[in-house]
This record gives structure tokens, C-alpha cells and sequence, in this order.
């Protein structure tokens, strides 16, 4: 079936002045402009188009390719900022994209890139644009396996590393030691599943692993001090199920893991719990 804000093949129902018209479904007939047509397409013809509203808002067909369809996420550039309905990106065809004010995670600049989403609005019918990124990605827990293959973009800087959109789904971070160049916001790369947490969140990276458990372990206990203020109440001492329920794993593992973090004076042991040292 057509979809506003995907490209698909439909057969052309007649041709007329201003162009052809095509069967879309129960989207109905669609307008191909002139300007698209070539010498091949005649009447029964199927067309790879792409749909869209034009600026009165009637549904229109193109052969262009948009940088972006709705449903995913890449870096577009903004070409204009207006204070009543917010900006416009340039996404590849000739009417710009909106990005409005509510949909912005923070107020962008003309010429910058953005990191957006494409979706439909359901109400006006529009292509719209959303730099909240979070609100449209998969809430479930993930079902990929470790060294898996995977496609994600880069979305932000962190103090850890590099944010990321896996597979045009889910949140996942790349660690920057795990990182041998500088990577840019927008920038597709391909990478593997380091691993996925009790939490459901995945850690990712550039090469594949050999199952180095301390790791994947060390790298939680990381992400959990910055997210406790430097501070987390588990040590040596730590109840074992209280360990396998916050980080998924044995005791004796953890242990390990604490020793090696303390050797790299990363945490130093504070109470009943350790407290990460600034580098």
C-alpha cells in the first residue's frame, strides 16, 4: 500500500498536461509534475516515486530521492529559522523540511547540522522533522547477540565516548577507547555488539570481541558511577545476588573487575561502596 514519506512503485493511469497520474490505492490518483516524466513512461508504466505534500498541501509524487524517508534518523543541514514555526532542513527536494520549535531538543542556527528524525504527523498529514531523538527510538529490550554486525549512526558526544542509533532503533554507546579516529556527528559506521545489559542498554564497537567478560563489566561499573555522581554502594563485600542483579554477573567476576580498576586508578574503595577517581 502508498505511504506518505516512502517511495514506492505505483502504475501510471493516464498522462495529461500537467503530468501523469498514478494509481496510489486508497490514497487515490497522485500527480507525477511534468518536469519528472521522461520518455519511457506512458500510460501502465510502474514508477518507483516518492510521496509527499506540496506546498498547498495536496498529496504530489517525485522522482527525487530525499536524504532521509520517514522513519529515520540523519544529519541534515538547517537553511532558514523562522520564530514563528521553527526551521527548515534541507533534505534533498525542492520544499524544505519543518523542524518546529516543540520537536527541537535545543534551539538550532541556520547552517548547522542537526542530528533529526523524520516522521508524519498524523493530524496535518506532514513530513515533519524532530531533533528529539529519544521519543522515537524502540523502548524494548533489544534482542541482538554479542559480536553481532550492526549499522549505527553517530549521534552525539558524551563524556564516555560517542552516542549512537543502532539500526535506525535503538540507543547504544561507543566507548572512546574503543575509538582509533575521530568520528563526526552524523557519520555511519559499521560496528558490532559489544553487549547488551540487565538494563537493555548496548555497548558497542569497532571490532569484534572475544567474549572478555572483565570488559564488558568494567565498562558498566564506569557508566554506573558517572550516573551515581562517582559514588556506587558495592564492593568486595557486596551481596552476590545484589551483584548479579545490578550488573549481571558473578561475584567473582566483579571482583576481578574491581581489581583491575583499581590498579588503572580508576576507583578507590570508600565504605561499603567505591568512589571513582578523577583523571
Amino acid at each position: 500500500m502508498a505511504e506518505i514519506g516512502q517511495f514506492d512503485v505505483l502504475p501510471i493511469l493516464r498522462l495529461a498536461a500537467p503530468g501523469a497520474y498514478l494509481d496510489a490505492g486508497e490514497l487515490g490518483e497522485i500527480l507525477l509534475p511534468r518536469r519528472y516524466l521522461t520518455e519511457e513512461m506512458r500510460d501502465g508504466t510502474q514508477t518507483e516515486v516518492f510521496i509527499s505534500l506540496d506546498s498547498e498541501d495536496r498529496l504530489v509524487a517525485t522522482t527525487q530521492r530525499p536524504k532521509l524517508v520517514a522513519g529515520e534518523f540523519g544529519q541534515l543541514r538547517v537553511v532558514s529559522v523562522n520564530r514563528r514555526v521553527g526551521a527548515f532542513l534541507d533534505w534533498g527536494l525542492p520544499k524544505d523540511l519543518l523542524l518546529p520549535h516543540r520537536e527541537q531538543a535545543r534551539p538550532v542556527k541556520e547552517g548547522e547540522r542537526v542530528v533529526a528524525h523524520v516522521y508524519l504527523d498524523s493530524k496535518s498529514r506532514r513530513l515533519v522533522a524532530s531533533t528529539r531523538l529519544r521519543r522515537w527510538l524502540d523502548k524494548k529490550k533489544p534482542s541482538f547477540r554479542e559480536n553481532q554486525p550492526v549499522n549505527f549512526l553517530i549521534s552525539g558526544k558524551t563524556p564516555m565516548g560517542y552516542s549512537a542509533i543502532i539500526e535506525n532503533a535503538y540507543s547504544g554507546l561507543l566507548y572512546a577507547d574503543d575509538v582509533s579516529r575521530r568520528l563526526s556527528i552524523g557519520e555511519i559506521v559499521q560496528g558490532y555488539i559489544r553487549s547488551v545489559r540487565v538494563d537493555g542498554k548496548i555497548d558497542l564497537t569497532l571490532h569484534r570481541t572475544r567474549g572478555n567478560r572483565i570488559t564488558s563489566v568494567k565498562r558498566q561499573i564506569l557508566i554506573a558511577l558517572e550516573q551515581g555522581n562517582g559514588w556506587l554502594p558495592y564492593n568486595d563485600d557486596s551481596d552476590p545476588r545484589a551483584i548479579r542483579d545490578a550488573f549481571g554477573t558473578s561475584k567473582k567476576v566483579f571482583k576481578r573487575t574491581l581489581g583491575t580498576l583499581y590498579k588503572e586508578r580508576r576507583i578507590r574503595f570508600e565504605g561499603k561502596g567505591i568512589r571513582a577517581i578523577e583523571r
